[in-house]
């Protein structure tokens, strides 16, 4: 959802493009496979391409805990990562261990947020790189 929401024109201006995988097949037979959320798999897989990338997390908080290892393990170092996902289990706490990490990011504190506030931002950082 927060591809969904990210301004295509201005993200094509940059030359910049917008990757998910929580939707690809392969994906979603690795985490049916090892029992695991189809998050942690799509972050597992696009550890290389994040490295020096935007990553925008609105909904799993899976997926931040994931990137966070990534992170912490040397597997993935983002430029900036917006984590703003949002939910009553594991959405605070994966907040949480984004901020502790050194790295450059924009979270809050709370269990708020969502694809909508991620896109948000995103769009936001867009509109000011272009300067207009």
């Amino acid at each position: 959802m927060v591809q969904a929401g990210i301004n295509k024109k201005i993200t094509a201006q940059f030359g910049n493009k917008i990757i998910c995988r929580i939707h690809e097949k392969a994906v979603i037979l690795k985490a049916s496979e090892m029992k695991i959320t189809r998050a942690i798999v799509a972050m597992r897989k696009s550890a290389k391409e994040i490295t020096g990338a935007i990553v925008a997390i609105g909904n799993a908080p899976t997926a931040l805990f994931e990137l966070c290892d990534l992170i912490k393990e040397a597997k993935s170092k983002p430029a900036l990562v917006v984590g703003i996902p949002v939910g009553f289990v594991g959405a605070a706490e994966s907040k949480r261990a984004l901020r502790s990490l050194k790295i450059p990011y924009i979270t809050n504190k709370s269990r708020k947020g969502g694809s909508t506030v991620a896109a948000a931002i995103v769009n936001a950082l867009l509109i000011l790189a272009k300067g207009k």
